[in-house]
């Protein structure tokens, strides 16, 4: 592993050892229709299948475990919370894993609903503002309040080695890949997948994709430092809004091959096609 690498290949390993029964082995799905107008063949790896309906249970629950075997190895008790901060999804995960969890007012209803659903018991929602600011100054609050653990959303490096797990599987199902295109936001899934392949296929390209509203990775590479979004971004493409930070940029720096950006039109016309152009291959 880089020294400036906060994950390296026998995390994602570990990883996938500590899920192995406990997280669905999502199907790959190909698009004839997509790949005939873009010239080759496309697949996609359908996580929407997976246990809270994403692929951030990879990351929460082998955080979770992590923790559960450092206590176990040190004799020690488990922690009394785990807290973090998240737009939907790594929330729902969380809560899913473990006991705590708190959401920011920008939830839309259904995500509200999806925790909601899961036992009282699990969840301890604690509302904030959706401001990157305000939500890592709730999360350190409740950590002290409760004594718990923080387990950030995509710069821990368990979660960060969960999410690569997605790329262990795609090589096995897709032996012949030839590049990736990962969605970012905080760069969590695609520094995991990027540690995987490079270290296993260093001949696949791996590509970053996000919104020209929220070209932070983009600007990032451009420049060769960590560039933040100064603002919250303006985009409908929720789930992707968050900067990459101090963990996954090192690993993007170095890993992956370049950054695409999209237009909010691009992200608009393109979405009606997935639902109607996809069959299970």
């Amino acid at each position: 592993m880089s020294s400036t690498h906060c994950a390296a290949l026998p995390d994602v390993q570990a990883a996938a050892a500590r899920l192995r029964g406990r997280v669905r082995r999502t199907p790959v799905v190909g698009s004839g229709g997509l790949g005939r107008l873009a010239g080759r063949r496309l697949l996609f790896k359908c996580e929407l299948f997976q246990k809270t309906g994403s692929f951030k249970i990879r990351g929460a629950l082998n955080a979770i475990r992590s923790l559960v075997e450092e206590a176990q190895r040190a004799g020690a008790e488990l922690p009394r919370a785990v807290v973090t901060h998240s737009s939907g999804n790594h929330g729902q995960a969380l809560a899913c894993a473990a006991r705590k969890g708190f959401l920011p007012t920008s939830w839309c209803p259904g995500q509200h609903h999806a925790v909601r659903k899961l036992p009282s018991r699990l969840t301890a929602p604690r509302w904030c503002h959706a401001s990157p600011a305000t939500r890592a100054e709730t999360a350190a609050r409740v950590v002290e309040e409760t004594g718990g653990i923080m387990v950030h959303p995509n710069q821990e490096p368990a979660v960060i080695a969960g999410q690569g797990t997605i790329a262990l599987e795609v090589l096995e199902q897709v032996p012949e890949v030839n590049a990736l295109v990962v969605p970012v936001g905080g760069g969590g899934m695609i520094a995991g997948i990027a540690v995987a392949v490079k270290a296993l296929r260093p001949d696949v390209k791996v590509f970053a994709a996000e919104p020209c509203n929220a070209d932070d990775c983009y600007q990032s590479k451009l420049r060769g430092e960590l560039t933040p979004n100064l603002h919250p971004p303006d985009t409908i493409a929720d789930a992707v809004k968050t900067s990459i930070g101090a963990n996954t940029w090192p690993i993007i720096r170095d890993l992956v091959d370049d950054v695409l950006t999209v237009s909010e039109q691009e992200i608009k016309a393109s979405t009606p096609w997935l639902p109607f152009h996809c069959s299970c291959q």
